[in-house]
């Protein structure tokens, strides 16, 4: 929901602070324990993910067989249905959806230490997505607060059709000196109405934003769209883009965008939801 970078580290990671939310939308992912690892993904946007060789399910599902021997692993089935490269976060919640799994079939608490090591050998933004609930992520996403209890925000994703390199986006980053302090923990977890949150929602943008519209200005024309509605409380890009998304007073008003948004921009990707 937003993504603050503070610092470009000497090891060429960031140092982030960033709101992370879930929303009640995304891929599907089954798994049938007993014989080899392996992965099948169809879905409305399995095409973009390529063949599955190298998608983090599997690396989950071996950087946590790494740890611990004799683990049952089996056969996966990803349903993809977010666009891929999107800033969504998808492919990370989707590995830590297969450790959540393999943990089930293996009887191991989902407190167990291995669990989050092997979600962070598997990416930056794995770890958060463990259990699924409202944090702050700072570091480089590997220090993660108490669960955020957050009242539910309806919205819109849009994504215009383009995927973008994280790396090159990052690589656009620059320091602002006139930045905004990042978030106050005590103040997020005394929030008691909506509005206090997009209060603090103005004050706390997605750092990321002009490097990515530098690389693809259409994300400039979803923003521009996304304003555009009157029910529009806040719009923004999501993490590294090109996905932006529009937060809105009501689940009709978003249902209602989203159909317009889809009717006037047929190869976008739309899709309402809600973000919790």
């Amino acid at each position: 929901m937003t993504l603050r970078v503070l610092a470009r580290r000497a090891d060429g990671y960031h140092e982030l602070d960033s709101l992370v939310v879930f929303a009640d939308c995304g891929d599907r992912l089954s798994f049938t324990p007993g014989g080899a690892l392996k992965l099948t993904v169809g879905g409305a946007t399995a095409a973009q993910a390529g063949d599955g060789a190298d998608n983090l399910v599997l690396k989950a599902a071996r950087a946590l067989a790494a740890q611990i021997p004799n683990l049952t692993l089996g056969e996966f089935h990803l349903e993809k249905n977010l666009p891929v490269a999107a800033g969504l976060g998808g492919g990370s919640s989707d590995a830590a959806a297969a450790l959540r799994l393999i943990a089930q079939a293996n009887k191991l608490a989902a407190s167990d230490p291995r669990l989050y090591e092997a979600a962070r050998a598997t990416g930056a933004d794995v770890p958060v997505c463990l259990n699924p609930r409202p944090r702050l992520m700072r570091g480089i996403g590997d220090r993660l607060s108490e669960p955020l209890v957050l009242p539910p925000l309806p919205a819109v994703i849009v994504n215009p059709g383009v995927g973008l390199s994280t790396k090159q986006v990052f690589a656009g980053w620059q320091p602002d000196a006139k930045a905004a302090a990042p978030f106050d923990l005590a103040a997020l977890a005394k929030l008691e109405s909506r509005e206090q949150l997009l209060q603090i929602l103005q004050t706390q943008p997605n750092d990321l934003e002009t490097p990515a519209i530098a690389l693809a200005p259409v994300i400039a024309d979803v923003l521009t769209a996304l304003h555009a509605f009157a029910g529009c409380q806040l719009a923004r890009m999501s993490g590294s883009g090109a996905t932006c998304f529009g937060l809105f007073w009501s689940a009709a008003e978003a249902e209602v965008a989203a159909k317009i948004l889809r009717a006037n921009n047929p190869n976008w990707w739309v899709q309402a939801c809600a973000l919790n």
